[in-house]
């Protein structure tokens, strides 16, 4: 059983440090969660996470071997792979991008959320603002 929707930007933070510690704690809280959850996401999280990951490697914020390491870490999460997403993109999920003016990336997290009735774990200002409106819960924090 899936317990929420986790977001990449919370999941990036535990390799990229946020500058806020609130957003830090928040993101460890999640991490130290999976004891005894498992998170759902979509299928573009894989993608999108590599995206940032090579962003900050080109920064030279992270090392090849450091994000290795971590994609290694991030393998033996208990995270599953939404299997509509792509079903439905060019409906429920243009819809709620509309809606609520978020980008299809956004919108694919909180159409699961919305789908699966799961709360999200998010550290994305226009994504929080979005849940809150959808009456979506934010993963532990309401």
């Amino acid at each position: 059983m899936t317990d929420f929707v986790l977001d990449n930007s919370v999941a990036m933070r535990w390799l990229l440090a946020s500058e806020k510690s609130t957003d830090q704690k928040y993101a460890e809280n999640v991490l130290k969660s999976f004891i005894d959850t498992d998170a759902l996401v979509p299928n573009l999280w894989h993608l999108e996470a590599a995206n940032v990951l090579i962003g900050a490697e080109k920064r030279l914020e992270v090392s090849t071997g450091d994000i290795e390491r971590f994609i290694s870490q991030l393998e033996n999460l208990p995270i599953q792979v939404d299997s509509l997403t792509s079903q439905q993109a060019f409906s429920r999920t243009l819809a709620l991008a509309r809606a609520y003016q978020l980008s299809s990336y956004d919108a694919a997290y909180l159409e699961i959320a919305v789908r699966e009735g799961l709360p999200l774990a998010t550290l994305d200002k226009n994504l929080l603002k979005a849940a809150k409106k959808a009456d979506i819960p934010i993963y532990l924090k309401d």
